[in-house]
């Protein structure tokens, strides 16, 4: 478990493009290392907002994009093709731009996919390419992702993992499949805290007023299982990302003493 570090941006824009360049900085530096890279994506405003930087910014060229794998931190469970779904967003926002190996990019199956309205099949079936993707030395039946991106819900959800709500409380399981989430769609498919705590680093993305309360719940000790973005942490660097309206509950005390 790594002790969370928090910077803090003037705005959701200045964010997003700071963002993007360490994300830039850290795919490159992980391919220099390992000969690829590993990252988890996450949909939302500011998960869209940061891919959006990084299909404008001047050195995303640096990126071998070829030698890139991308998973998803969580879906929901709709049809192929639906505006909804995070990986179409993510299409739109940067994947349609950019020379990736298409075998290379994990969605996560769709509601019209082969498992047909089985989401637990769905489910059971990411976690099976998870594994299939993990080494010996990785630290679970997962990959150890260099970065693994998550939006924080006003609630405090990361993924579709929801306070109180079953897939919080998975202990064994990597994938599940989540029924009656608590904001359209209900049905879902997400990475649990024991995928997402195998990951290098975590980045937790909040920008807004609305996120604020939820930021300082969880950076002030709250259980994970009332607060899950409280149990999200990554082996070797757990990093918040906020801006100024999202950090503006934070208790003085954590508050960076350098921030953009």
């Amino acid at each position: 478990m790594s002790t969370p570090q928090l910077v803090v941006h003037r705005d959701k824009e200045l964010m997003a493009q700071a963002a993007a360049a360490r994300l830039i900085t850290r795919i490159v530096d992980a391919q220099a290392a390992r000969g690829s890279a590993s990252v988890v994506l996450t949909g939302g405003r500011n998960g869209n907002g940061l891919l959006a930087a990084l299909s404008s910014a001047p050195a995303r060229d640096a990126i071998d994009w070829s030698r890139l794998d991308l998973w998803w931190g969580d879906e929901r469970f709709l049809p192929e093709g639906d505006p909804e779904r995070n990986v179409t967003q993510a299409r739109a926002a940067l994947l349609d731009s950019v020379p990736l190996d298409p075998a290379r990019v994990h969605a996560m199956p769709a509601s019209d996919g082969p498992y047909g309205n089985d989401v637990e099949a769905a489910a059971e079936a990411y976690a099976a390419e998870l594994a299939a993707a993990a080494g010996p030395e990785d630290h679970a039946s997962v990959p150890s992702f260099d970065v693994l991106m998550l939006g924080v819900g006003p609630d405090t959800h990361v993924a579709s993992l929801f306070p109180e709500l079953p897939a919080v409380r998975e202990t064994e399981r990597m994938v599940v499949g989540v029924h009656g989430a608590p904001k359209p769609p209900p049905t879902r498919v997400s990475l649990t805290l024991p995928a997402i705590r195998a990951a290098r680093e975590v980045w937790l993305l909040a920008a807004g007023e609305d996120k604020a309360k939820a930021a300082a719940i969880a950076l002030s000790g709250a259980g994970e299982i009332q607060a899950p973005a409280a149990g999200a942490y990554g082996r070797s660097r757990t990093l918040w990302l906020l801006d100024a309206a999202a950090a503006s509950e934070l208790p003085r005390a954590l508050y960076p003493p350098a921030s953009a």
